[in-house]
C-alpha cells in the first residue's frame, strides 16, 4: 500500500513558493516605481513633450559714434510642411502656389516640389521669408488656397552697410558673420559669441502625432537673457573710405590682396580695418561653398616677411643698446660676406654708399648698414642674435597682441637660444627677411615707437552694453628718450629722400614712417617668386605729435618696371598710407595745426 505523506507539509511549501513569488513581485514593482521611476517619466514624457530652445535677441553691434548699424538681426521666417497630411494631388497644388508666391525657380523651385511632394510628417522648405511674404502666405492659409503648411519665427542676422567695393558689405572681416545655428563665425562675431547671443528661452511643450509643439502646451524653464549691445571703435565712414582706397591700389598693383589698419597709437582703439577682397557677410553661405578661404582677415591671421619695414625694430635695440645713435656713422659698403664667405648679403641697389649717418641706414634703407648694427649688438653672433630677438619679442612678434577679434596668430620668430643663428640669420632678420609678421603686430610695434614706449592692447569694442572698455598697455617696452630718437628716424625717412617726401608729407602735419618690401618664397619651386612682392608702409600722422598709426601691406603686387634698386608701381606703399592717412585726419576731425603767427623779431 502507497505511503501517505502529511497534507500540512504540502500547504506549507506551496505557501512558501507563493509567498517568494509575491514578495519577488512586489520587489521588483518598488524597483520601478522608486528605484527606476525618474528615468521611466523621463521616458514616457519624451514620448509625449519636446524641449524648446528660443534663441534670444542678439546685440546689435554699432559703430564709435553709436548710431551706425554694423550688424542687427531682423525676424524673419521659415517655412515648413506635413506633406502626409495631404493628398497627393493636394500636395502638387500647394507646391505649384508656393513656387509661384516664392518666386522660386530653376533648381529652388524643383527641390521645394519634390519635399512637398513627400510623405513626411514635417519637412523644411524655405527659409529666410521676409515679413511681406509671410503675410500673403497666412492670407492664402486663411482662404484655403493653401494647407499643410505653416510659418516659424527664424531670426536672420543681417549686416546693412555696403562696403568699399560691390558685393561687400562694410567690415566683413573684422565682423565676421552668424552661421544658421545662430553661432558667430570668424571677427568680432566669433570672439564675442556669448555676450551678443545672450542665453535662449528654454521650454516644454506637449506634441502632436507628428512630433511638432502644440500650440498654447508650451511652460517656460527658463526665461533666457538677451544678447547684449556692443559699440565698436571703428569708425563707419573712414573704414569705407579705407576699403574703397583698398580696392582702387588692388586694381592698380595687380596684387593678391591689400590691406590696411589705422590705429590710435595711444590706446590701442582700432578706427579702421580693412582688406580686398573682402565678401558680403549676408552671403556668407555662397562664399563658403566657393571660396571659404576669404573669410580669413590677413590683417590679424596671415603672416608674411616684411622686409624693411623691421629696420626700425633693429633701430630699437640699436639705440637702447647703446651701440647706435642717430648719427652715428655706418659703413654701408654695398655688400657684406658672412660666415666665412659662404654666405652674402647686398643693399638692393649693390651700390656702397660708404660712411653715412645711422639714420640715413634707416632713410636710404640699407641692409648692409641694418647687417652692420644688429652684428655689433653683442660680442659674438648668438649674443647679438639674443639681443635683437629680445626687442621682437618685447615689442610683440611672435604671440598674439590679445586684440578682441577671433583667429589671431601669432607670428614665427625662430629663439637663437633654442635653435642657433649664424651670422645670415641675423643680418636677415635686421631687415625682415627669416621672420614672420601680421600687419596688426606691427602696427602695434610702431605705436609703442612714437607713443613714448608703451605697448599697448589693440581693441575694436569700445563698450560692451553700457560699459566702456578701455584694455590696459602691455608694459613700458621702449625708453621714452629712445621712443623720441625713433619718432626722429621716422620723420628722416619721409623728409630726407625726395622719393618718399614728394609722396608721403601731408601739408600742415608730422608725418613719418618706414617702407619695406619684400621677395616672396615659393615652396613649391624651391626659390623666390619673379617679380612679384610684398610691400609694406608703417608711419603715423598728428598734427604736433603722432595721433594715428597706419599700417598698410601689398601682398604679392606685380611692378610695372622692375630693376636693380627699383619697382615702379601704379600705387605705391606709401602713396596708399598718404591717401588713408589723410581720409582718417579728415574723418576723425583733425585739423592741421595753424601756422605760428610771425612775432615782431621776424618782422
Amino acid at each position: 500500500m502507497p505511503g501517505r505523506t502529511d497534507p500540512r507539509l504540502r500547504h506549507l511549501v506551496l505557501l512558501g513558493l507563493f509567498a517568494l513569488v509575491v514578495v519577488t513581485l512586489l520587489g521588483r514593482l518598488a524597483y520601478w516605481q522608486v528605484v527606476e521611476r525618474d528615468r521611466l517619466v523621463g521616458l514616457a514624457t519624451a514620448q509625449t513633450e519636446q524641449r524648446l530652445e528660443q534663441p534670444s535677441r542678439r546685440g546689435t553691434i554699432y559703430d564709435r559714434s553709436g548710431t551706425v548699424v554694423l550688424a542687427t538681426t531682423v525676424e524673419r521666417y521659415r517655412l515648413v510642411g506635413s506633406p502626409s497630411q495631404l493628398t497627393p494631388e493636394r500636395r502638387a497644388a500647394v507646391a505649384a502656389e508656393l513656387v509661384r508666391l516664392l518666386a522660386f525657380e530653376g533648381q529652388a523651385a524643383a527641390q521645394l516640389t519634390a519635399k512637398m511632394g513627400s510623405d513626411k510628417d514635417y519637412v523644411v522648405l524655405a527659409r529666410d521669408i521676409d515679413g511681406t511674404t509671410a503675410a500673403t502666405i497666412r492670407d492664402q492659409l486663411a482662404a484655403g488656397t493653401l494647407a499643410g503648411i505653416d510659418l516659424e519665427s527664424e531670426p536672420v542676422r543681417v549686416y546693412p552697410q555696403t562696403g568699399g567695393a560691390e558685393g561687400t558689405t562694410l567690415a566683413a572681416h573684422l565682423l565676421g558673420f552668424v552661421n544658421r545655428d545662430g553661432v558667430g563665425q570668424y571677427g568680432v562675431e566669433q570672439r564675442y559669441q556669448d555676450v551678443l547671443a545672450g542665453q535662449p528661452q528654454v521650454a516644454i511643450a506637449a506634441r502632436d502625432v507628428g512630433g511638432r509643439p502644440i500650440a498654447g502646451s508650451e511652460r517656460v524653464l527658463d526665461p533666457g537673457t538677451p544678447g547684449i549691445d556692443l559699440r565698436l571703435t571703428i569708425d563707419a565712414s573712414l573704414q569705407l573710405a579705407v576699403e574703397q582706397e583698398l580696392l582702387a591700389a588692388w586694381v592698380a598693383d595687380r596684387a593678391a590682396s591689400v590691406s590696411a589698419v589705422v590705429i590710435d597709437p595711444r590706446t590701442g582703439a582700432i578706427y579702421a580695418e580693412a582688406t580686398y577682397p573682402s565678401y558680403d557677410a549676408n552671403d556668407y553661405a555662397s562664399i563658403a561653398k566657393s571660396n571659404p578661404a576669404r573669410f580669413i582677415d590677413p590683417v590679424i591671421s596671415q603672416v608674411y616677411e616684411p622686409g624693411s619695414v623691421f629696420k626700425m625694430l633693429t633701430a630699437v635695440a640699436g639705440l637702447t643698446s647703446g651701440v647706435v645713435t642717430p648719427a652715428s656713422k655706418v659703413n654701408d659698403s654695398g655688400t657684406l660676406a658672412l660666415d666665412g664667405g659662404r654666405a652674402r648679403i647686398n643693399d638692393a641697389d649693390r651700390r656702397a654708399m660708404g660712411w653715412i649717418r645711422f639714420e640715413d641706414v634707416i632713410a636710404y634703407s640699407r641692409n648692409v648698414g641694418a647687417a652692420r648694427v644688429a652684428m655689433a649688438l653683442g660680442k659674438d653672433t648668438r649674443s647679438a642674435a639674443v639681443v635683437l630677438h629680445d626687442t621682437w619679442t618685447r615689442l610683440g612678434f611672435g604671440q598674439p597682441s590679445g586684440v578682441d577679434l577671433a583667429g589671431e596668430v601669432g607670428g614665427i620668430v625662430r629663439d637663437p637660444t633654442i635653435t642657433g643663428w649664424r651670422q645670415i640669420d641675423l643680418a636677415n632678420g635686421a631687415f625682415g627677411q627669416g621672420v614672420a609678421v601680421t600687419p596688426l603686430q606691427l602696427a602695434t610695434a610702431y605705436s609703442a615707437m612714437v607713443n613714448g614706449g608703451s605697448l599697448v592692447r589693440p581693441h575694436v569694442v569700445a563698450a560692451v552694453g553700457d560699459r566702456e572698455v578701455s584694455p590696459p598697455p602691455r608694459g613700458q617696452v621702449i625708453e621714452p628718450a629712445v621712443a623720441r630718437q625713433l619718432v626722429g628716424l621716422m620723420r628722416h625717412v619721409v623728409t630726407e629722400v625726395p622719393f618718399y617726401r614728394d609722396r608721403t608729407l601731408v601739408p600742415g602735419y608730422v608725418v613719418g614712417g618706414k617702407t619695406g618690401t619684400a621677395q616672396i618664397w615659393d615652396p613649391k619651386l624651391n626659390d623666390w617668386k619673379q617679380n612679384v612682392f610684398n610691400f609694406s608702409f608703417v608711419g603715423f600722422i598728428g598734427r604736433q605729435d603722432p595721433e594715428l598709426v597706419v599700417a598698410v601691406q601689398i601682398r604679392e603686387a606685380r611692378p610695372t618696371v622692375v630693376r636693380i634698386g627699383y619697382q615702379d608701381m601704379p600705387v605705391f606703399s606709401f602713396e596708399l598710407f598718404r591717401r588713408i592717412a589723410t581720409d582718417a585726419i579728415t574723418t576723425l576731425d583733425l585739423p592741421p595745426t595753424p601756422p605760428t603767427p610771425p612775432t615782431t623779431a621776424d618782422r
